[in-house]
């Protein structure tokens, strides 16, 4: 987190959600992953999934996310979807 504002990987990653929403630390992981081209460090992918879930943290602290109603997932608040210009009309 850069001094309260959102970093690119928390846009990137707060985009996906809005896409796919809801989702799982997991799966945003896998998502980011696929979205990326891996490096030859056979330890790249792992790293970049466990990321998901400092991702979704800060995220959410910043109220940019929220638990779905379903306790299954994570989905994006107004001010989420506001920040990214994500088209959804959830919330």
């Amino acid at each position: 987190m850069s001094d309260g504002y959102p970093t690119s990987a928390q846009k990137e990653a707060l985009r996906l959600i809005c896409d796919h929403e809801p989702l799982k630390a997991g799966q945003l992981g896998e998502h980011l992953v696929a979205a990326r081209h891996l490096s030859t460090d056979p330890g790249s992918g792992p790293a970049i999934t466990r990321m998901a879930g400092t991702l979704t943290w800060r995220l959410h602290a910043q109220g940019f996310i929220a638990g779905a109603e379903s306790g299954n997932g994570w989905k994006t608040t107004a001010n989420g979807r506001e920040l990214i210009a994500c088209a959804g009309t959830r919330g």
